[in-house]
């Protein structure tokens, strides 16, 4: 065994190397035990909303399903299938995990071969040792060369630990994509269909002045109506014809971007009008704590907070030697008849240690910026983490206001219409003149485009909240780091 003292030596260093720098812990976040702001009435009326089974009680992936609009379901699923930002992100991520492999192939060994066939002369007149003659030789080589870079301090290692907290954290910024695409598509298209009823509200009301308009000219035709009051009730109809044609604007983009959404040109794509009576569902809302494990923009802090530490790592193993395994194995001869006899092989084999003994501070330099920047990315990750809470508490708040303010606009709707049926009759009775009517018709009209406005409002709002509560997504469903790290070998395998 003439090689086993190498072996054993080998071995020995391989076993006692060890991992340099700070273990990572998870950080600590401000939490509270519960929401400040409660939730609508509607969600805790049973009739509304109630779970059929324990687990129904937190949000699906599924979230858009909750509206109960076959239309929106269809188009959510064509955001997956067409949105181009979705497929940027996708390719992000494979890139984040091809990372990986290139940072684990430093556990293993460098092996190239080359080969080399030369033809040599030597001159005859060289300086100081000249030779009797000269005369030309070959050289015909094919070597094979190893490296390996012992891992004693934990430095690779670390590389490979830091890149699938990337991969993960790209996986998470690719669910963050997602659920903003899937929400940015459902409230477009709850504008779209508010701007439809808008558009129905404004044709009826257009429809309605021009009733007025001929009231107004009959009974000036009948003598009991100056013709102030036709011309009044013309421009009133007027106004509104020009509130009716400007909807079309708001519609046309919103559809636009719904298209775009959906990955299709504006030009190929377009949506019907429907009328619009949304019905706000409840949605699951669990309590705080769990928000840290259902948002993926946490996930994605988080897991780049522990990549941030892995680095503090790195660097602090640059202030120690570093090992490296090297070798030489081959054939050489001076004739192709006999390169590859047993006589014509050569081989070497050695360790080499390095250590650098000054750099101007250029170690200490990178070890404090990487500790800097983990102290960043830790503060990052603590206002994620408010943020998420902040944008619970507002949607929470704004869908509990709104349901109230719901109801007041319906009364509101109600009086208005009563105000524009009672001066219409004193009108036509001629104890008050149109100025009236017209007041009334406007009061009519500004609070059933409010009405319609707070219904839209209230799903944005409902949207907005499944979005802050991560969209049914859960941390759970990151691809493990024992997965990612696995090699594309192994992965064959």
């Amino acid at each position: 065994m003439r090689y086993g003292p190498w072996l054993v030596a080998v071995a020995a260093v391989l076993l006692a190397s060890c991992t340099v720098g700070p273990n990572y812990v998870r950080p600590d976040t401000p939490r509270t035990a519960a929401y400040k702001e409660s939730p609508p009435e509607a969600y805790k009326n049973p009739g509304v909303w109630q779970p059929a089974q324990p687990s129904d009680d937190t949000l699906r992936a599924n979230w858009w399903e909750l509206f109960g609009d076959e239309q929106l379901n269809a188009l959510e699923q064509q955001v997956v299938l067409g949105n181009q930002d979705l497929k940027v992100a996708e390719a992000r991520f494979r890139e984040a995990r091809a990372l990986i492999g290139y940072a684990r192939a430093s556990e293993f060994p460098t092996i190239g071969v080359g080969s080399g066939i030369r033809s040599l002369r030597d001159s005859s007149t060289q300086p100081y040792f000249p030779l009797p003659s000269s005369h030309a030789t070959g050289d015909f080589v094919l070597p094979a060369d190893l490296s390996y870079e012992v891992d004693l301090w934990g430095r690779i290692r670390r590389s490979v630990v830091a890149a699938g907290k990337e991969a993960q954290a790209t996986a998470a910024d690719l669910q963050s994509i997602k659920l903003s695409l899937h929400a940015e598509l459902a409230i477009d298209y709850f504008e779209l269909r508010s701007a439809d009823a808008q558009q129905h509200l404004l044709e009826d009301t257009v429809d309605a002045y021009s009733d007025s308009l001929q009231l107004a000219r009959n009974r000036l035709d009948g003598g009991v109506s100056p013709e102030s009051d036709v011309a009044q009730a013309k421009t009133q109809l007027d106004t509104a014809r020009v509130q009716a044609t400007d909807i079309a604007v708001r519609r046309a983009q919103y559809e636009h971007a719904i298209a775009v959404l959906i990955g299709q040109p504006p030009a190929s794509f377009g949506l019907a009008a429907a009328p619009f009576d949304p019905q706000p569902p409840a949605v699951p809302i669990g309590i705080p704590s769990e928000l840290l494990e259902r948002r993926p923009d946490i996930a994605a802090a988080e897991r780049r907070a522990g990549e941030a530490n892995e680095q503090i790592g790195i660097a602090i193993a640059a202030y120690y030697p570093s090992l490296s395994l090297n070798g030489v194995g081959g054939f050489e001869s001076s004739s192709s008849a006999t390169w590859f006899d047993w006589p014509s092989r050569l081989w070497a084999v050695g360790l080499s240690m390095a250590e650098i003994v000054y750099d101007g501070g250029r170690r200490h330099a990178k070890t404090e910026a990487a500790r800097a920047q983990y102290d960043a990315v830790i503060a990052g990750y603590r206002q994620t983490t408010l943020t998420a809470f902040q944008q619970v508490e507002d949607h929470l708040a704004a869908l509990s206001i709104l349901e109230r303010e719901a109801q007041q606009q319906d009364e509101a709707v109600d009086s208005a219409k009563n105000n524009l049926r009672l001066f219409t009759d004193r009108y036509v009775g001629g104890r008050d003149n149109y100025l009236q009517v017209i007041t009334a018709q406007t009061a009519y009209l500004d609070n059933e485009r409010n009405q319609v406005e707070i219904r839209r409002r209230r799903m944005d709002a409902t949207v907005l909240l499944v979005k802050a509560l991560g969209g049914g997504w859960t941390a759970a469903a990151l691809p493990k780091l024992e997965e990612l790290a696995r090699s594309p070998l192994d992965r064959r395998l």
